[in-house]
């Protein structure tokens, strides 16, 4: 029963010790000129959603939630959105070649239509950013026109 007590010590005292390790915040008031709603004509419904839906993990301003600031949570959310904006930054969609956004334009409709974004785990918590079936249709239509005119 005591080793028990010194586990459970240690483990307290280590999951306190880290709250106060610092994580990288993906936060920026800057809008940059190569951003995919500045060069592109998206329809305000499109835009709204791809805003509430995607650039949390996708772009260079996160809207972090309240639970951002407890740890290990803060270093799992950096996680995913360092590996989301690695895979697409809307922010800097203007500097991709015509080839290039073709290419991250089709893996965008294949994600939405199987269901693999919005992530579930952030949906989870995040229920605005489901996407309903109109939603879903009105993103993929246009993402569709946006590919077939590059």
């Amino acid at each position: 029963m005591k080793i028990v007590k010194i586990i459970a010590l240690v483990l307290l005292v280590a999951l306190v010790g880290i709250q106060f390790v610092p994580t990288t915040r993906n936060q920026s008031n800057t809008v940059l000129e190569t951003d995919f709603m500045l060069v592109n004509n998206v329809p305000e419904t499109v835009q709204k959603k791809l805003e509430v839906s995607c650039y949390d993990c996708h772009s260079n301003n996160t809207q972090y939630p309240w639970y951002n600031k407890v740890q290990p949570i803060a270093w799992f959310l950096e996680d995913h959105i360092k590996e989301g904006k690695a895979e697409l930054n809307f922010n800097e969609w203007d500097s991709l070649s015509n080839r290039r956004k073709k290419s991250k334009l089709r893996s965008i409709i294949k994600q939405i239509e199987s269901g693999e974004m919005p992530l579930d785990s952030y949906t989870l918590i995040h229920k605005d950013a489901k996407f309903s079936k109109k939603e879903m249709n009105e993103i993929i239509n246009f993402i569709t026109i946006l590919k077939d005119s590059l």
